[in-house]
């Protein structure tokens, strides 16, 4: 939080130059339902750390969560410094058309692009942590047994509703039936034979996002998929079992959404180069994860392609690391969150040049332009 001393070049001596982190000012925080304390607090944090005074959104999708989070920061903070306000659509509509000085929202693309707009009319800036389809690597050197387990952790906690989760998966085609005979076996073992009764397996949100996902495992049933494990449902609970389905193709609803639900697409492949060009050919995701022992392979794909964060032989543990800056690329997200990066995200970083000396460099190259000045900054250019 400390100024930052920086470097002065040779052109300006006589001065000295630091970066003073000052806060944005009033902030809005519109967090989501999924984990709705972590992305709500977390943000929140971050904003206070950097001096700010913060209204906070919370999601109308989890409204005891909200209430409990609004009686926690009535109890800590006066209004006038950190203020929680609940409701639905309409109240995040009227707060964005007020003129905050910095946006942090956290939500799906298509709805970032709503805030994106808003935040234009007042020339506010903005932090949006959305989604979008993040691709899983799984080649032919990788440790399919730990993959498995590993990928299907982060596939179907929360009931797949996580933004870095594996959305889908490329496999070579040598280890296709393998994965999908690990991923079953690890499914099994995190949620017993029958995953509708197990304590450690929660429900999809809301009716409205069950229906969304069930019509996506409806939709791929009509074109033929092939049901690889699970695909049982009931609407009376909003449950959808850990589902894998393979056979797919690109036109599938289940490939034109970011799922967000417990569903676990396969692809084949025989060379890298392919997988990499279909990626690259697609927005770019929050998350990109690859399972390979090949250094070569692993270089490959993350110098040709663009992801928020990566990986590797693990899936979502980045988020965990508060040393590494957290948040999408272009549809993904803009700006970082998470330690450092999200108090410079809250920060107006100043620019502060002090001239101490008497005399400045710059002076002797002011107007009127004489011969010698010239002489000089043809030579300020040349070098310089």
């Amino acid at each position: 939080m400390k100024p930052k001393r920086v470097g002065t070049p040779l052109a300006l001596m006589g001065t000295s130059s630091y970066i003073h982190y000052e806060p944005k000012g009033v902030v809005l925080i519109i967090s989501p339902w999924n984990f709705p304390i972590n992305l709500t607090f977390g943000p929140l944090v971050s904003a206070i750390a950097a001096g700010n005074c913060v209204i906070l959104k919370p999601s109308e999708n989890t409204p005891a969560t909200a209430a409990a989070m609004g009686k926690i920061i009535r109890g800590l903070f006066d209004e006038s410094e950190i203020a929680l306000i609940e409701g639905g659509v309409e109240t995040s509509q009227e707060l964005l058309r007020l003129p905050f000085n910095h946006i942090f929202f956290t939500g799906a693309p298509s709805i970032g692009k709503i805030v994106m707009a808003a935040a234009a009319k007042n020339l506010s800036s903005v932090t949006l942590e959305l989604g979008g389809k993040s691709p899983t690597i799984v080649d032919e050197t990788a440790n399919i047994k730990v993959a498995a387990k590993r990928i299907a952790w982060a596939k179907y906690i929360n009931n797949g509703q996580i933004c870095i989760a594996p959305d889908h998966i490329y496999v070579h085609e040598r280890k296709k039936d393998a994965l999908i005979e690990q991923l079953k076996k690890h499914i099994q073992a995190m949620y017993g034979e029958d995953v509708k009764d197990s304590d450690s397996y929660c429900r999809i949100v809301n009716d409205r996002h069950y229906r969304r996902v069930n019509s996506y495992i409806k939709d791929a049933v009509q074109r033929n998929v092939n049901i690889e494990s699970g695909g049982s449902v009931s609407e009376d609970e909003a449950y959808i079992e850990p589902t894998i389905v393979s056979n797919m193709n690109r036109e599938m609803d289940l490939m034109m959404n970011e799922i967000f639900g417990p569903v676990l697409p396969i692809f084949t492949y025989t060379d890298i180069n392919q997988v990499v060009e279909e990626i690259s050919r697609q927005e770019r995701p929050l998350a990109l994860y690859i399972y390979s022992k090949n250094r070569k392979n692993i270089n490959f794909i993350i110098n040709n392609t663009r992801a928020g964060g990566t990986c590797i032989n693990h899936s979502a543990m980045h988020f965990f690391n508060n040393n590494l800056p957290f948040g999408g690329v272009n549809n993904s997200g803009i700006g970082k969150a998470h330690g450092e990066f999200g108090f410079k995200d809250f920060s107006n970083e100043r620019a502060v040049l002090n001239q101490w000396s008497p005399i400045s460099a710059i002076e002797q190259m002011m107007p009127p332009y004489t011969d010698l000045k010239q002489k000089m900054i043809d030579l300020s250019i040349k070098y310089f």
